[in-house]
C-alpha cells in the first residue's frame, strides 16, 4: 500500500467533504452533528496533514501553535480500515517536521486512554508533575 503524506495548505470543498467523511466513520462527529467547525478549524491550524491512499484521504491530523515555540497537536483521526499500518504515526511525524521546521520546539498533546504506547513509541513523554486542565462548557 502506498501512502501519500501531504500539508494541507488550500483546502478545497472536496478535501471538506472527504475530511467530514473521515470524521464521522472515526467516531469524531456523529451522523447528525454538524461538520461545520471543520473549515474553520482546519484554517485556524498552523499545520494539517492529510494521508492519502489511491487519491483517498485514509487519515489526517493538525496542531495549532503560535509558529514560533509553542504547539499542540490533535485530531490525529485514521479509517478504521487503514489503522495498524503506521498511517497514524506518518501523520504525527508530518506534523513534528513540519513544525520544527518553523522553529518550534515544544510540542505536546493530549491523548486518549490507551494511546499512551503509540506516542510513546513516537518519542512523546508523559509529564505526570502536570495537571491537565480544562474549562468546562459554559452552562446556560
Amino acid at each position: 500500500m502506498q501512502i501519500e503524506y501531504r500539508i494541507l495548505e488550500r483546502i478545497t470543498p472536496d478535501d471538506l467533504t472527504a475530511m467530514e467523511q473521515l470524521y464521522r466513520e472515526t467516531g469524531w462527529i456523529g451522523p447528525d452533528d454538524s461538520a461545520e467547525f471543520i473549515a474553520a478549524g482546519m484554517a485556524n491550524s498552523a499545520v494539517a496533514v492529510g494521508a492519502y491512499v489511491d487519491g483517498r484521504l485514509v487519515g489526517m491530523g493538525r496542531a495549532l501553535s503560535d509558529n514560533v515555540s509553542d504547539a499542540y497537536i490533535q485530531d490525529i483521526a485514521v479509517s478504521p480500515e487503514f489503522r495498524r499500518h503506521g498511517i497514524g504515526g506518518g501523520i504525527v511525524k508530518a506534523i513534528i517536521a513540519a513544525l520544527r521546521g518553523r522553529g518550534v520546539d515544544w510540542i505536546a498533546l493530549v491523548g486518549e486512554p490507551g494511546t499512551e504506547s503509540f506516542y510513546r513509541n513516537l518519542g512523546f513523554e508523559s509529564k505526570p508533575e502536570f495537571t491537565f486542565w480544562k474549562l468546562p462548557p459554559q452552562i446556560s
